[in-house]
Order: structure tokens, then C-alpha cells, then sequence
């Protein structure tokens, strides 16, 4: 099996500056992962975010995305907030509001925030939006708790995950992170 591609893993940001891991397998943000979503995050000590079009194979009614697919989507940019905090964290509570249904074909935002931050427990906010008129399709929160120190430093491992030069660029492209 060839070695990953380091160039597949885009560049992160926390408050503790550029980092990055190898390519994995979550169904959500993992590049290996022939099934899944493949989805490009971005995160910050501010939040997460991403933007994508699903595809029809992702939806639930016609033209339609899933339910489950668009709490996925808030699911990780929850999570990834968490972990521009300089932590990972697990979903101990979610909720989610409806507004609009989400469409598939067409360009969607996610975005995640921390809300509060108390010793191992993160409230998150997050939502989906037309990323052209700022019409919100769904919004949620969720706490996450974070996962001990030890834990932490197993999974940097098993990641490999790694700091970079501070004046790295934050994403694979050199353009930066930027919102």
C-alpha cells in the first residue's frame, strides 16, 4: 500500500497555531474513506466551518439532503471548534432545530462555535446556511466532553498528528485559512 498523500491532510489552526495530522478514515472529514464525505473543515481557536455540495446519494427525500447527513455535517463542526480550543472532544449531548430543508446540489456552509468552555465540558452551537443569502436551513448545540490528557496524547500519535512553523500556511493550497 503507498504511503498518504501528506497533501490530502489540509492545514489546521488552534490556539496554539498550524497543525497538522495524517489522512484517516472518519466518514465525515477522513480522505481515506472510500464512502464517505470527504469533507474540507477549517477550524480556529474562533470555530469551524466548512462548505460543500451534497451529493444526491446523501439525500432523504428528492433533492433533499438526509437527516442524519445534515447532523453529521453539524456533528463535525461542532467537534472541530472543540479542537480549535487545543482538545478533542466526544458528543455527550446534541439537539438540532429545523428550519428549511437542505438541499443537495446546491452550495451549503456548516458552521461551529464554542459557546462554553468549563474544565473538560464544551456547549457548542452550530448551523447551516445558504452561504450566498445567510437563509438558515438548521441550527443545533451539543456538549462535548473532552477527552483526557493521556487519551489525547494517544490519539496525536496514532494520527500523527504534528505542530508546524507558526508562519505556515494554513490550509494545502499555501492560501491560507481564511473565512
Amino acid at each position: 500500500m503507498a504511503a498518504p498523500d501528506r497533501e490530502r491532510s489540509p492545514r489546521k489552526r488552534d490556539r496554539d497555531g498550524a497543525f497538522e495530522f495524517e489522512p484517516h478514515h472518519c466518514f465525515a472529514c477522513g480522505e481515506l474513506n472510500e464512502h464517505g464525505m470527504h469533507l474540507e473543515l477549517h477550524t480556529d481557536p474562533t470555530g469551524s466551518w466548512l462548505e460543500t455540495t451534497l451529493a444526491q446519494k446523501f439525500q432523504g427525500w428528492d433533492s433533499i439532503a438526509h437527516g442524519g447527513i445534515v447532523c453529521t455535517l453539524l456533528d463535525e463542526v461542532m467537534a472541530w471548534s472543540v479542537i480549535g480550543r487545543g482538545t478533542w472532544g466526544m458528543t455527550a449531548r446534541f439537539a438540532v432545530q429545523w428550519r428549511k430543508p437542505v438541499p443537495t446540489g446546491r452550495s451549503i456552509r456548516a458552521e461551529g462555535r464554542v459557546t462554553e468552555e468549563k474544565r473538560r465540558l464544551f456547549r457548542t452551537e452550530g448551523r447551516v446556511v445558504d452561504p450566498e443569502s445567510g437563509e438558515v436551513y438548521a441550527t443545533a448545540e451539543a456538549t462535548f466532553v473532552a477527552v483526557p490528557p493521556a487519551e489525547l496524547e494517544r490519539l496525536k500519535a496514532r494520527y500523527s498528528w504534528r505542530r508546524l512553523a507558526d508562519d505556515a500556511p494554513s490550509d494545502a493550497t499555501g492560501q491560507g485559512d481564511e473565512r
